[in-house]
């Protein structure tokens, strides 16, 4: 089998079309997902803790002055970001938990069904049967 065969057989198999498929949604759903926590949540967690900004907050490692920018202070030498990763774990939270939300509705979406009752027997069936039974008795 030549490898071009190869190819088109692997490429056109149900599951590599659903991998490109789902890291496709996937990347645009990650957008999604930055933008309710970069422009709907973290501003309200903000809100909440006095009109904060997380994403700026840092520790000067390179003796930096204090009120700089975090831009400003990364060109100034390296800085401890911590506030950035408060914003990237909440982010992870969010998708994580709509994630599972999303797989939760899946299955119970896949559930079988139970089986349908048996179809009733044809007419003919039933009256031989009850001849059969009142032979017998």
């Amino acid at each position: 089998m030549s490898m071009l065969k190869e190819f088109k057989e692997f490429a056109v198999k149900g599951n590599a079309m659903d991998l490109a498929v789902g890291v496709i949604i996937g990347a645009a759903f990650g957008k999604i997902v930055d933008s309710i926590v970069n422009d709907l949540i973290m501003p309200l967690v903000s809100k909440l803790f006095g009109g904060l900004d997380f994403s700026s907050y840092y520790i000067a490692l390179s003796g930096q002055q204090p009120g700089l920018s975090l831009a400003d202070a990364k060109k100034a030498g390296a800085v401890f970001a911590y506030g950035n990763f408060i914003t990237v774990v909440l982010y992870f939270i969010i998708l994580a938990f709509v994630i599972f939300i999303m797989v939760k509705q899946m299955n119970r979406l896949k559930k079988e069904a139970p089986p349908p009752a048996p179809a009733e027997p044809p007419e003919d069936v039933v009256l031989l049967r009850q001849i059969r039974d009142s032979l017998k008795k």
